[in-house]
């Protein structure tokens, strides 16, 4: 059991070592790469970490310019203002040697729980004018570079339509989606080496989610005081006992509207909520969207979530 309270940083890189572990990312990770021929990262909230380091896609011009100490410095500075752009929708922002990244958020709810993240690219054919103005660049930072190199990669490297490159980030945008119905069920599922009171806790929550259930009424049946349990609870879950059972029911009403003709309503209350208003709210907020348009989307794409 952790001695403190889980960080969302840490909380953050522990379920993208999650995510990149399910088969899903490794699938769609590959055929991204096999379509697109572009390199696709996914970095936790906050990193000092090239999210396309060493990817087979990774664009050797960028690969190059990683090795200089300035040139290195500028493109981390540029991570970490791309991360702060995109917390909310999908951001692109250009380099200075005229390059193109996408970071694309994956939400849970209010939650911001890490980003995708691709290009490496050009929107246009970059001209001689524009490779000076660069070189220019390198030399004013002071370092030696391998000009016939730099050169080399730099007009080797692949240039998309803005239409085509729009189209991949609104594909990205929707595979974010799946990554966040993932993250939940792995912020509620997530096995820990835990207590046995939480495990007992845990059980007993699953089993008995579609009652009235109170956090006194759990602590009771693990034989341990309500501040004590309550405590402990967080500690070990990063959540509180209130949002971990909203998760557990969310997770249920989802299940259970893969059937087509299981009403939201009806959902809602075999889950355990108690009333529409209460269940639309805490729906929306671990969602990030509504249980009606979230149906609406999960029919549309086929009617199945990620496992």
């Amino acid at each position: 059991m952790p001695n403190e309270f889980p960080t969302p940083q840490s909380r953050s890189k522990s379920i993208v070592e999650h995510l990149k572990a399910s088969q899903i990312w490794r699938d769609y990770e590959k055929a991204f790469a096999e379509a697109t021929g572009l390199p696709l990262g996914l970095r936790p909230v906050e990193t000092f970490q090239f999210p396309l380091a060493g990817h087979p896609n990774e664009n050797p011009f960028c690969a190059l310019l990683a090795r200089t100490n300035k040139s290195c410095s500028a493109c981390l500075q540029m991570q970490q203002q791309i991360a702060e752009a995109a917390k909310v929708e999908a951001q692109t922002l250009r380099c200075f040697a005229g390059l193109c990244d996408t970071a694309i958020p994956v939400r849970v709810g209010e939650n911001l729980i890490a980003f995708l993240q691709t290009g490496q690219v050009f929107l246009h054919r970059p001209s001689r004018g524009e490779f000076r103005r660069m070189t220019r660049q390198l030399l004013e930072w002071g370092r030696e570079i391998d000009l016939k190199r730099i050169e080399e990669t730099y007009f080797q490297t692949r240039v998309v339509s803005k239409r085509q490159y729009e189209s991949i980030i609104r594909l990205l945008a929707i595979f974010a989606q799946h990554l966040a119905a993932l993250s939940n069920q792995l912020m509620v599922r997530e096995e820990k080496a835990e207590a046995p009171m939480i495990a007992r806790a845990r059980s007993y929550i699953d089993t008995h989610q579609s009652e009235e259930l109170s956090l006194k009424e759990v602590a009771r049946a693990v034989n341990t005081s309500a501040f004590y349990f309550c405590k402990m609870f967080k500690q070990a879950t990063g959540l509180t006992f209130t949002d971990y059972l909203a998760r557990v029911r969310v997770e249920k009403v989802k299940n259970l509207l893969l059937n087509p003709h299981k009403r939201v309503s009806e959902a809602a209350f075999e889950a355990g909520f108690q009333s529409l208003s209460q269940f639309n709210r805490v729906f929306k907020k671990i969602e990030g969207l509504s249980p009606s348009d979230f149906r609406e989307r999960l029919h549309a794409s086929g009617g199945s979530i990620p496992a």
